[in-house]
């Protein structure tokens, strides 16, 4: 196995199509399918763990949770439908049991639910049969099974929440209810209305709320209809202007508006939440009256903010409502893949307003994902997908950063390594734009078509598009087109640039990989296979190994133009391939939507991992430049974001630690704005401060003459507490000193009276003494007189029994006389039982046998009948199990058939592609074989003339000497015009610091302005603070005006106060500081001078050095020169050659010489010709070179030539 693994970590995205796809777990966490898998998101923590679905599986139809929040239900598609139940309080979510339909054919369940005590389940099976399971699941026990419909489909199943025997069945012209007893589930009402039930919920024990297809609710008691209304929601403000501006867009359409649907209901404490229509959730509660319900609250899902003005925003139908265990936060899904919840206190305080839901995680994609790429330099992904949004993530926070809905559909992305830039490949056009803090705001547009991949280079200087089977590389710079790359026949479906960036791979369509050389656009290496329709590519890290994936189920390694090895992949195509960059590790991905991790080197053995991913097949999948992390995209609109590991769970060792950047775009105008914002909120914050400082004031005076008067108060109040404690004090005196005195009066007479009760007392006491000995002199009187009388009690008790044995003897001689006379009686009677039972026994023996003959008769024929009936059913299991085990053989030959099936239409849509390849060479070389026997004739006619062309390219030669002494010319009045550009420069460069000391001066200026506007504008503030507080005074002191004296005294204080020595001397000191500030400016100056002389000498050093280089350059233009004059003889005297070889040939083979030596003459003329264009095109190669460094040197002193960032190792 591979020592690297990976690990899902995040995934973004939402299966729609799942029934009851989103349930609460807890307040804080939610269950809802990503991919193929279940996902359990922490809302607070935004974590998120994963339940893998099972292998081979068809996807997910549906979820059930249990009522006590520990199971969970997952309905799975394939050869046979299976529900598969995991333990929710285990850490890993361990799978307990896995239910399917038994014998019966059922290929999927289409709904599911829990019984209230969680002990039974019951699941809805599909097409065509449509039927209903009731589980014991625990113990895998099929309960009963009924058809439920059989012209309709079916919605939705649930338990009543008090009884696990009902059961309620709604769906399309069906609305049921059922009872389990006596092994089988029954019908217990009639509904007869064929109308369209979506959903359903109990409301109680008896109570069931039934939402249609119209928007018409209707409330069921024990199986009869009570109540019945309509959903109409009332549309806020910008709904009613965007239903106007659709109205008048379709005035001549003539269709009806639809209906509002009710596509899920829940049921609450106080009422129920239903669906009404696109976007919309009301909340009905219960009135007083008996069976009437009344609309509370209406919440709507909110408009979206990133989506562009011209795109008309599609309504969002809500698939799937669930209630929080507390119910306060209600939680919904929609069919385009959103998660939306509300807090039900916040909806219920904005009742009278429309309340709108909330993202309950982040915006997902709703579309099939047909891009993604990754930048170096920030943890950025981006992602673009047929839902006309481009997103960006970040993998390390697990957020989504930015997304912007566009009209047009995005087939390609490509983020640049600063991870500030992004290319969008739409339908219409090629975009480059650029990823604000707020925005993604478009900078250029290519006229690309239908661009479905796209790449930039490592450096970021450069960009790969394609368009259908060319490859356009452009400068990300200049936004020139550099480069055009042709050779593909058919689309290309991918590229990859190499480390270095002088290399780019392409497959396509066409069954070829290249390799281009992006500095000369040639071809390096290729590698065609016609049979194959590659999907992907990928490089290894040192740049020597292709790596190819394709439609042929093989992975392909690829090097040096030869396939070096195949790896099979079981019958599945894959459709996207990423190599590690430390190259140890291949990840591919396939059309089921799974993720294999391969080693490399590639083993011919059948050596992976594999990863239970998407439900789709993978359209893309990178891996981050740190090796930490691999994303993948697929056609479910899901996002994976996996963690590379090692064998031990860890991540992988980095060489070294990446710092990511954290610079954003901002456009000069939002700059501008923003500053503008801070500086109004500045000054609104000072002129804040100003007033509470104001206020505070007014209020410390207030308050500290309240502080007076309490204090005041307070020394009156504490000096009349004083007295009352005081007059206390006398009081409590007076009442110890009679306190005291009654207690000396109780305590002499409790003296006293103790002292009579203890008399009273003794005397008591001796009484009951004499009481006591009287009594015991009776008790023993009493003993004597109890004993003689029990004496005599003895003796009539002997007496009396004597008596009574004598009448009893008599007594029993008279019953033994009647015993004797009783058993004669029964002897005589025993007789004639004993006879009359030996008659009774006769007859009962002659119709025993009888009977037991007539039985045994009847017995020999059910044998008969059963050995009979024994070789039937025999017979019939033989045939049953032969017919079974034929079904079986036919069933697997079917299979076999299938697979051959499309193996055969593969290969005959490869061969028929290879025929169409043949019929199209073979029409070529029809067209080639005329072409050259018309070219033989021409060419027949050409050779005669070529002779007489033989004397023209002698003139044409001797012209290009004469052109090269003209050109030499040339480069004479070159060296003139560089002299002249060099005094020029001279002069821009004394200029240049003219200006430089302009500019210092007028800086030094303003900034000093800048110190003197600050000094006065401190002034005046704090001359209005002075004329405040002064105001304050003199506003006091006009409370004296009244009692001069006190006026006096007052005012000759505010003088004191306010005028100051200092005021007279800075009048007088202000000459001084002038002066000061005169010195200091001018050593300011002359430094500046100083300066800027050491600058300017610099400056004529460095000149003076590239006006030495600019000569050396010269130098070497010379000697090309000379080498290609040199070039020139040698391609003269090759002419002579070969007519000197064409006059030798024989004269036998005259016809054949002639083709050839017409066909050399031609190669040899055509040669000359290519040398002579190469020779002019180097020329002027030169000249611009020349002239560029002309050019150059006065753009190197002007401005220096920005360098783009380093890539990281």
């Amino acid at each position: 196995m591979a020592g690297v693994e990976v690990q899902s970590q995040f995934v973004f995205g939402l299966r729609p199509s799942v029934k009851n796809n989103l349930c609460f777990l807890d307040e804080q966490t939610v269950i809802f399918p990503s991919g193929n898998s279940c996902v359990r998101y922490d809302i607070d923590q935004r974590s998120q763990k994963f339940i893998p679905g099972t292998q081979k599986s068809k996807g997910m139809q549906a979820l059930a949770i249990s009522a006590n929040r520990r199971y969970l239900a997952v309905s799975e598609s394939g050869n046979k439908g299976t529900i598969t139940i995991y333990d929710l309080q285990h850490e890993q979510s361990r799978k307990r049991k896995a239910l399917n339909g038994g014998e019966l054919p059922v290929q999927e369940f289409v709904c599911m639910a829990f019984s209230p005590d969680s002990k039974y389940l019951i699941g809805q099976g599909g097409h065509p049969d449509w039927t209903l399971f009731y589980w014991m699941w625990e113990k895998q026990k099929v309960m009963a099974t009924v058809n439920t419909t059989s012209n309709g489909s079916i919605n939705q199943v649930s338990f009543n929440p008090q009884d696990n025997t009902q059961i309620c069945v709604c769906g399309n012209k069906v609305f049921k209810l059922f009872r389990y007893a006596e092994g089988a589930l029954k019908q217990s009402n009639v509904f007869k209305q064929e109308i369209n039930v979506l959903s359903h919920a109990w409301l109680s024990e008896e109570r069931i709320i039934v939402g249609t297809e119209t928007g018409r609710l209707l409330l069921f008691e024990s199986g009869d209809m009570r109540w019945e209304t309509t959903v109409k929601s009332e549309p806020s403000a910008s709904e009613t202007h965007r239903q106007q501006e659709r109205n008048s867009s379709d005035e001549n359409d003539s269709t009806p508006a639809a209906l509002p649907q009710v596509t899920a209901i829940v049921a609450l404490s106080k009422g129920f939440a239903c669906s009404a229509g696109p976007g919309t959730v009301c909340l009905f509660e219960k009135t007083e009256e008996k069976d009437s319900y009344r609309k509370t609250t209406e919440i709507q899902i909110p408009p979206d903010p990133f989506r562009s003005e011209l795109c008309v925003e599609d309504p969002q139908q809500i698939m799937t409502l669930c209630i929080s265990p507390s119910q306060e936060t209600l939680a919904l899904s929609t069919d385009h893949s959103q998660l939306y919840s509300i807090t039900l206190s916040s909806a219920e305080i904005s009742k009278s307003e429309h309340a709108q839901f909330e993202f309950l995680s982040h915006p997902f994609h709703s579309g099939a994902i047909t891009g993604l790429s990754t930048s170096i330099r920030k943890p950025f992904l981006a992602t673009c997908s047929l839902d006309c949004s481009v997103r960006i993530w970040n993998f390390q926070t697990n957020a989504l950063e930015q997304y912007k809905e566009f009209q047009e559909m995005a087939y390609s992305v490509a983020l640049h390594p600063s991870g500030l830039h992004i290319l969008v490949g739409f339908a219409d056009k090629l975009r480059l734009m650029n990823l604000l803090g707020d925005d993604i705001r478009t900078v250029k547009e290519f006229t690309v078509r239908s661009c479905r991949e796209c790449a930039f280079s490592h450096g970021g200087h450069l960009f790969a598009a394609v368009n259908g089977n060319v490859i356009h590389i452009y400068s990300t710079t200049t936004f020139n087109n550099v480069l055009n790359l042709k050779g593909h026949n058919g689309k290309v479906r991918a590229i990859v640039w190499s480390s270095d960036d002088s290399r780019l791979v392409s497959c396509g369509m066409d069954g070829a990989v290249y390799e281009w050389n992006t500095f000369t656009s040639k071809r390096e290496s290729e590698c065609v296979l016609k049979s194959c329709s590659y999907n992907d590519v990928a490089l290894s890290p040192d740049g020597k190994t292709i790596f190819a994936v394709g439609n042929d189920f093989t992975l392909k390694e690829i090097q040096d133009c030869q396939i070096l090895k195949e790896v099979g992949a079981d019958e599945v195509s894959y459709t996207a391939i990423a190599v590690s960059y430390s190259g140890r590790t291949v990840f591919t991905g396939t059309s089921t939507g799974t993720v294999r991790v391969i080693k490399h080197p590639l083993s011919f053995q059948k050596d992976w991992t594999e990863h239970q991913a998407h439900s789709a097949p993978v359209t893309k999948m990178v891996i981050t430049f740190d090796d930490q992390f691999l994303l993948t995209a697929s056609e479910d609109g899901c996002l994976f974001i996996w963690r590379i590991i090692d064998k031990e769970g860890q991540g992988l060792k980095r060489d070294k630690d990446i710092v990511f950047s954290e610079e954003i775009l901002i456009t000069k105008s939002d700059l501008v704005e923003k500053n503008q914002i801070i500086a109004d909120l500045k000054t609104r914050v000072e002129e804040l401060q100003m007033n509470n400082e104001y206020q505070l004031r007014l209020k410390g005076i207030t308050y500290n003459d309240q502080i007076k008067e309490l204090t005041e108060k307070f020394t009156l109040e504490m000096e009349s507490l004083k007295t009352k404690i005081q007059v206390l004090k006398m009081e409590r005196e007076k009442q110890e000193i009679t306190h005291r005195e009654t207690l000396a009066e109780v305590m002499e007479k409790c003296a006293k009276e103790k002292q009579d009760l203890e008399s009273t007392k003794n005397q008591r006491l001796m009484a009951e003494y004499e009481r006591y000995d009287k009594l015991q002199l009776k008790l023993q009187h009493m003993q004597e007189e109890h004993k003689q009388q029990l004496q005599s009690l003895e003796e009539r008790r002997n007496q009396a029994m004597e008596e009574l044995a004598d009448s009893y003897e008599v007594k029993l001689q008279e019953t033994k006389s009647l015993l004797d006379q009783s058993q004669d009686v029964t002897r005589q009677q025993v007789l004639e039982f004993e006879e009359w039972k030996k008659q009774v026994e006769e007859d009962i023996d002659e119709e025993v046998l009888q009977m037991r003959v007539r039985y045994e008769r009847k017995l020999q024929e059910e044998k008969e009948t059963n050995m009979r009936l024994k070789g039937e059913t025999g017979v019939m299991k033989k045939k049953i199990i032969s017919l079974q085990r034929e079904t079986e053989d036919k069933n697997v030959e079917i299979e076999k058939l299938k697979q051959e099936q499309q193996k055969l239409r593969s290969l005959i849509e490869s061969i028929e592609k290879d025929i169409m390849g043949l019929r199209k060479e073979i029409q070529e070389r029809d067209e080639t074989i005329e072409d050259k026997e018309t070219r033989i004739t021409d060419l027949k006619k050409e050779n005669q003339e070529m002779m007489k062309f033989k004397f023209v390219l002698r003139c044409k030669i001797k012209e290009m000497e004469e052109n090269n002494m003209t050109q030499e010319d040339e480069i004479a009045e070159m060296k003139k015009k560089i002299q002249e550009m060099d005094a020029e420069l001279e002069q821009v460069t004394k200029k240049n610091t003219q200006l430089e000391l302009k500019i210092a001066d007028m800086k030094l200026r303003l900034s000093a302005g800048d110190k003197e506007m600050s000094k006065e504008r401190q002034r005046v503030k704090d001359l209005e603070r002075l004329v405040e507080r002064f105001k304050t005074d003199l506003h006091n002191c006009v409370s004296f005006i009244q009692k001069p004296k006190e006026l006096k005294d007052c005012l000759h204080k505010l003088y004191e106060h306010y005028v100051q020595e200092s005021d007279v001397v800075e009048v007088a000191g202000m000459g001084a500081d002038v002066q000061e500030e005169q010195i200091r400016q001018r050593e300011h100056l002359e430094r500046t001078v100083a300066s800027l002389k050491k600058r300017l000498a610099k400056d004529v050093e460095v000149h003076h050095a590239n006006k030495i280089k600019l000569i050396k350059e010269n130098v070497i233009l010379i000697k090309e020169l000379n080498d290609l004059r040199d070039q020139l003889r040698r391609s003269q005297t090759q002419l002579s050659e070969a007519e000197r070889q064409l006059r030798l040939s024989k004269k036998d083979k005259m016809k054949d010489s002639a083709e050839l030596g017409s066909k050399q003459r031609l190669n040899f003329e055509e040669e000359a010709e290519k040398i002579i264009q190469m020779q002019r095109v180097e020329m002027e190669r030169l000249r611009q070179q020349i002239q560029g460094q002309g050019e150059g040197s006065v753009l190197l002193q002007a401005s220096p030539i920005p360098k783009l960032p380093p890539i990281p190792n």
